[in-house]
């Protein structure tokens, strides 16, 4: 696991971070994952792979049909883009 040293954060700030904590029965550096950990990684936010399953439901798509897709997917390496 990473570790991270925020510099120079004012008293205030530290004091909130400590009565919160207490509040929630944590001590300050677990409150402070825990709130980094709800901002960067909300549990509403959209999972690329959630989403493309529920996709493929919505639409009735079984393994059969990929199958089938993977049955005549071109395996030759794309060419690049000329410009001329």
């Amino acid at each position: 696991m990473a570790n991270v040293i925020v510099r120079n954060l004012p008293d205030e700030v530290h004091r909130a971070l400590r009565v919160r904590a207490a509040t929630h029965g944590r001590s300050t550096e677990a409150e402070i994952r825990v709130i980094l950990e709800t901002t960067v990684l909300p549990p509403d936010r959209l999972r690329l792979g959630t989403a493309l399953a529920d996709l493929g439901r919505r639409v009735g798509l079984h393994n059969e049909d990929f199958a089938e897709l993977e049955a005549v997917h071109d395996r030759l390496p794309a060419q690049p883009v000329k410009f001329e």
